[in-house]
């Protein structure tokens, strides 16, 4: 049985928000479901999470919710007539003054009212994520004089960027700030900041998360200029990291995306954080049955990157076909987990480590590596953190991962090659637990006699950060 060690992430929307349809994409191998807060109500979101949970339960698996938040959205108001269509050269104007449903062909409003502060002469400005390009000409009080250079049809709403970034908006809105809460009070398992600058960004939602009463991991999508001539500082500072390639590609130009792609992953791994690569992964699947080779080859290089999970937006939120684009990158992620090059790394190998079971994890997954025929790693945890560690380093072997806490074998969802199972150690004597464990794995048909595997635990059954040893076992023996 080929098990897929990439983890796939569906976006919920009106095309999957049905009982019978995310069924089927759970079946078809979604491990996490994203919520989109930018469309949509709180009870709207409490709806489908509680859809997700059922499925999921009626399917005996676990799926972790990723709560997306809508991040400081520059765009234009609205049009008179809901659109324009704009000419190369002619003269547009950006008017923070202008009423919100008052466009025409020469002027709409911004809901950015700080943008004429943010932009100088020369600069240029690209809308409907880069379709449309504006030269900046003056700035007359709070209207941005532009020429057109690139025309085509604006219509309402269409998002605004600053080539090269540097627009000052906040990463945290009023509306964010409502939605985070809308998030801790649903049981989320993951918050997505959108548009952080810096690691003050993540420390801040950290804060009001800390301020509910809540413990859910943040994860910084990185899609601004500005966050690149940072990121160890953001990925320090948050719990995993989106290469978000819609806006950055914007900002940065598509030319430098996929270098950046892999700079990220690269930093992420090394610090320990899972990293998801997003934005039109299968993108021709809205509406096609069949992805493109191109997009078959874009989610191969992101598995054979080291991402821990590839990310699907329209493709299943609004799309046609929601659990066949599901299948087509399930079958493309065990497509690339078939290279050599995703089975071994030499990650950290020459580090030191400072805790006993951060150590404990890496020499497990460096024996794994290097021993012939072993068929899992069996790791008892708490946190999670034992499995997270074990995971930045590349691997053939899945990890398995049993835990008591409904919370952690959420959040274990998105990490490669981690497959979390529930298993309570207060159930067992401590001379019991090695042969209950393994005993659970082979119920599952995940293991069978003859087997050899190595099992991390601790000496303190039941408590955070005390695994402190590891052992070869082989499946059907006695064990002590």
């Amino acid at each position: 049985m080929s098990i897929r060690r990439t983890k796939i992430i569906a976006t919920l929307g009106p095309s999957s928000s049905d009982a019978a349809m995310l069924t089927k994409m759970l079946q078809a191998g979604v491990d996490v479901v994203r919520l989109n807060f930018s469309h949509g109500s709180a009870e709207d979101h409490a709806k489908r999470i509680a859809i997700v949970r059922q499925c999921a339960k009626d399917l005996n698996q676990e799926v972790a919710v990723l709560a997306d938040l809508q991040g400081p959205k520059i765009r234009v108001s609205r049009f008179k007539d809901g659109a324009v269509t704009l000419t190369k050269g002619q003269t547009f104007t950006l008017d923070a003054a202008l009423a919100n449903d008052a466009g025409d062909e020469n002027t709409v409003g911004i809901d950015y009212k700080a943008l004429p502060q943010d932009v100088k002469p020369d600069d240029v400005l690209l809308l409907a994520d880069g379709l449309l390009a504006f030269r900046v000409n003056s700035i007359q009080g709070e209207k941005i004089i532009c020429e057109v250079e690139t025309g085509g049809e604006l219509s309402n709403n269409k998002g605004i960027n600053r080539q090269g970034g540097g627009l000052t908006a906040k990463a945290l809105t009023d509306k964010d700030r409502a939605d985070l809460k809308t998030a801790c009070a649903l049981g989320a398992d993951y918050i997505a900041i959108s548009f952080p600058r810096n690691a003050q960004d993540m420390e801040e939602a950290k804060a009001l998360i800390a301020k509910e009463n809540a413990d859910i991991p943040v994860v910084a999508k990185i899609e601004r200029k500005e966050a690149l001539d940072v990121i160890d500082e953001i990925i320090e500072a948050s719990d995993a990291i989106m290469v978000a390639r819609g806006d950055l590609g914007v900002e940065i130009g598509e030319a430098q995306v996929p270098g950046v792609q892999k700079h990220i992953i690269n930093r992420s791994r090394a610090l320990d954080k899972p990293v998801i690569t997003a934005t039109q992964m299968m993108e021709s699947m809205v509406h096609s049955p069949m992805p493109t080779r191109a997009e078959v080859s874009d989610v191969v290089n992101a598995v054979l990157d080291g991402t821990d999970a590839v990310m699907l937006s329209a493709e299943t939120a609004t799309g046609d076909f929601p659990d066949l684009v599901v299948e087509a990158m399930a079958r493309a992620c065990l497509g690339a987990e078939q290279s050599p090059s995703t089975h071994v790394s030499k990650h950290r190998v020459d580090c030191e480590f400072k805790r006993v079971d951060e150590a404990t994890a890496m020499a497990a997954v460096y024996t794994a590596n290097h021993l012939n025929n072993i068929k899992a790693i069996v790791a008892l945890t708490e946190s999670g953190s034992t499995p997270l560690w074990m995971s930045r380093i590349r691997s053939a072997v899945p990890i398995y991962a049993l835990t008591r806490h409904e919370s952690t074998l959420r959040r274990m969802k998105l990490y490669r090659s981690v497959l979390p199972l529930p298993f309570d150690v207060r159930h067992f004597q401590r001379v019991e637990v090695k042969k209950a464990a393994i005993e659970a794995l082979t119920d599952r048909g995940l293991l069978e006699n003859g087997d050899h595997v190595i099992l991390t635990k601790g000496d303190v059954m039941g408590q955070h950060g005390c695994t402190n040893s590891m052992k070869i076992i082989t499946v059907g023996d006695e064990m002590a």
